[in-house]
Parts: C-alpha cells; sequence; structure tokens
C-alpha cells in the first residue's frame, strides 16, 4: 500500500513538470513572433533607397549585338591556270604585305617571257638597221622609242619652192600704167624705186601656183608620194609591239604567285598542292584585322535615328566589364525583312582595335543618338513623368517625404534630366 502511493505521487510530480515546461516553451513562441511581426514593419521605413540629386552626362542610347569582321576582305587568285606547287600558309595565319602565299608551275609562262624577249631584241636591230639607212635626210616623223618617248627620224623631202617664185605677182603699177601720173607728176613707181625679182605680168610671165605643196613637219611620204612605206616607221611600229607582249608575259609570270597586298590575317584557303586552279578563281581570303570593325543589325524603331559618325561603345563577350570607344560608319538604307520585322545593317568602327581580338566573335554595341554631357539629373525610376516636359519626385526633408514637381528635359536610358524644381544635392526617395 505505501508503494503504491509512492509510485502515484512521482507521476503526478512527472505530469507538473511536464506541464510547466510545455507553458515556458508556449511563451517563448509567442514572443519571438510577437518579435518578428515587429520587425517586419520597421525594416521598410529603414531600408528605403535614397538617390542624390547630381551633375553628369544624362544620354539616350540604342543597343544590340553583332559579330567581329575585318574591315575589308581581299579574295586573292592567280591569273593564270595551273598547277599549284607550293601554298604557305593556313587560315588563322597572320601575314606581311608582300609575302608569298602561293603558286603555281611557271615554266610555260617563263618561256613566253623569254620569246617575248627575243623578240624585242630583234625589233631593236631592225629599228637599228633602220636609222642608219635613212642617214642624212631633212624630213622629220615621229616615232615611239623603246623608252616610251618621241625620237625624231631624219627623211629627204622635196624642196620646198620659194613663195616668191612659185606663185609670182605681177606689178600693179606697170601692168595698169596711169597717164596722169606721168604728165602731171612723174612720181616714180613701187618697181623702178625698188627692184624686185618678181616678173610683171607685162613682161609677158603667167602666174602659176606649184603642183605639189610642202610638206608638212611630221609627214613622212616618201619619195615616191606613198605614205606608209617608211622603214624606220615600220621597225618602230614593231618595237612597239614586241614591247608589249613582253609586258603581257612578264605580268603573266608574276600571275603564277599569289602575294599578300595588305598585312593581315588568312580567313580561308580553298586549293592544296598538286591541285588544278583556273585564273581568276579564289584560292585565298585575306582580311585587314587592323581596321576590325562590328557588324549589326537593328529594328527599323532604332534605325532611323542612326545616322554615321555617332559615337558608340563596344563590349566584348571575352571581356566583360570593359568598354570600347567607337563610331557609326555605315547605316544601310535598305531594310531586310525576316519574321515581320524589318531589321537594318550598321558597320560600328573601334577607335583602337583591341589586341588579339577574333573574327566572328559576338559583341554588344550601344549607339548614343542624344545626350546632354553635363546636366542635373537623377535615376529614372525616380522621377514620375506627368507630360512630356513635367514630372514628379519624394523629396526627403527633416518634416518627412514631400512630394514635388519638377520640370525635366532629356529622358535618357539611366538618367533623366532635371530643368528646375530641385537643386544640386537634394535628397529623392529612389524607388516609389
Amino acid at each position: 500500500m505505501g508503494v503504491g502511493l509512492k509510485a502515484l505521487r512521482r507521476l503526478a510530480a512527472g505530469r507538473r513538470r511536464w506541464w510547466v515546461a510545455g507553458s515556458v516553451a508556449v511563451v517563448v513562441l509567442l514572443g519571438t513572433s510577437a518579435y518578428a511581426v515587429t520587425r517586419a514593419d520597421e525594416s521598410p521605413a529603414r531600408q528605403t533607397a535614397t538617390a542624390t540629386v547630381d551633375r553628369g552626362e544624362i544620354a539616350m542610347a540604342v543597343a544590340t549585338t553583332g559579330t567581329l569582321q575585318p574591315a575589308q576582305n581581299r579574295s586573292l587568285s592567280f591569273s593564270v591556270s595551273g598547277t599549284v606547287t607550293e601554298v604557305t600558309v593556313r587560315a588563322g595565319d597572320d601575314v606581311q604585305s608582300g609575302q608569298v602565299l602561293a603558286a603555281i608551275d611557271d615554266s610555260d609562262a617563263q618561256g613566253r617571257v623569254e620569246s617575248a624577249e627575243e623578240a624585242l631584241a630583234k625589233a631593236e636591230d631592225a629599228l637599228t638597221t633602220a636609222d642608219s639607212a635613212q642617214g642624212g635626210s631633212t624630213c622629220l616623223s615621229a616615232g615611239t622609242t623603246s623608252a616610251g618617248g618621241v625620237r625624231l627620224v631624219a627623211r629627204d623631202a622635196t624642196p620646198t619652192p620659194d613663195a616668191s617664185t612659185a606663185t609670182p605677182t605681177p606689178d600693179v603699177s606697170t601692168a595698169s600704167p596711169s597717164p596722169e601720173a606721168s604728165t602731171a607728176s612723174p612720181t616714180p613707181s613701187a618697181s623702178t624705186s625698188t627692184p624686185t625679182a618678181t616678173p610683171s605680168a607685162s613682161a609677158g610671165a603667167t602666174p602659176r601656183q606649184s603642183s605639189s605643196p610642202a610638206p608638212a613637219e611630221g609627214d613622212c611620204t616618201s619619195r615616191n608620194g606613198q605614205s606608209g612605206s617608211d622603214p624606220v616607221l615600220r621597225a618602230q611600229q614593231q618595237v612597239n609591239n614586241a614591247q608589249v607582249s613582253l609586258a603581257e608575259a612578264e605580268a603573266a609570270l608574276a600571275g603564277t604567285r599569289i602575294t599578300a597586298p595588305i598585312a593581315g590575317k588568312i580567313l580561308t584557303v580553298t586549293s592544296t598542292v598538286g591541285a588544278q586552279v583556273s585564273g581568276g578563281s579564289t584560292v585565298i581570303t585575306l582580311g585587314d584585322v587592323a581596321g576590325m570593325e562590328v557588324s549589326a543589325s537593328f529594328p527599323e524603331a532604332d534605325a532611323g535615328r542612326l545616322v554615321t559618325g555617332l559615337p558608340a561603345t563596344i563590349t566584348l563577350a571575352d571581356r566583360p566589364g570593359e568598354e570600347f570607344a567607337a563610331t557609326v560608319t555605315q547605316v544601310d538604307p535598305v531594310g531586310t525583312a525576316s519574321d515581320q520585322m524589318v531589321t537594318f545593317g550598321v558597320l560600328i568602327s573601334f577607335a583602337e582595335v583591341p589586341a588579339d581580338v577574333l573574327v566572328g566573335q559576338s559583341a554588344s554595341v550601344r549607339v548614343i543618338v542624344t545626350s546632354v554631357p553635363d546636366g542635373l539629373r537623377l535615376p529614372a525610376t525616380a522621377v514620375h513623368p506627368v507630360d512630356e516636359s513635367t514630372g514628379t519626385v519624394l523629396l526627403r526633408t527633416a518634416g518627412g517625404d514631400q512630394t514635388r514637381q519638377v520640370t525635366i528635359g532629356l529622358r535618357g536610358d539611366q538618367h533623366t534630366e532635371i530643368v528646375s524644381g530641385l537643386a544640386e544635392g537634394d535628397v529623392v526617395i529612389a524607388t516609389w
């Protein structure tokens, strides 16, 4: 009996201890909840973001993405057909101006050059012989020498008759004597006072003109009156023709090699050693990577505001955080329709091309359409526009936050220009 009472007492004591512990736990939970609710109500007032009116650039820009490409590409080819004997580069190689990139078999072209040189030497010998055979003549003919100048060739010519003997002029005073002059005043006539070799009409001479006019200087008519029979002229023409043939052969020989016209990067190589190529077909494409630019497309709503010369910035995918100055250099005048959207191609050139850029890599471009270089500004989220020129802000003062109306100017992408209503240093609620 005594043992049962002790057990009951221990059980009752245990129940009291659990009840006390449970009560304490409930009180702690209620207190924690009340504290959390109070903290949630107080946090927005203490964490409200503010912005200060300052001075700086306000800019409106349009942005898109594009790819890097060389400012110019050169398609290089052989000028004659043949078998490729040498290719010294591959895609991706950097080359210098004048470097030999590829060659074809030049044996035929070299043979044509040698034949043309022999033909020119024979023609020049013939010209020298013709010059010697016509030494001492007086007619002058013009011909082009091998040096490209003008050579004068002397020839025999028919002497030019004197004008006084070829066309006798009758003396008027003797042909028509005047009786009044002989009786009234014996004035000597010009024929008697100044003797002349010209026969007068009264002396019985009949005036006549020469049947062969004098050849002008440069007229290479031969002695028998037939033009085109001058051996010097014929020899000179043969020299000229031989020179043209030699120049063509030398150009064909030079065309058996491809050399880099500019320094740049090899973009494509389409032929290998042993391949047959046709003259004029592209074998190598060379890019001018020193003048890299970004090719991008803008929707028509943005492209209408773009003109050449606008400032821009370029951000490369492999260099986050870096911005490179650039300029719009071309805006396509004709758009391209795709999926019910019209876009216009735009080229943006680096002010200074970064080192080690990759052809075809992606880039983000931002073109500044209009800007205010130094104006009062606030973050765009702090100003609620009312109309085109008016907005409201929530100004923080010592007496509390107040709504104030302001005059706004340019509404840029990140900032809004404050024309009046606020002063530099005023603090407003950044987002409301």
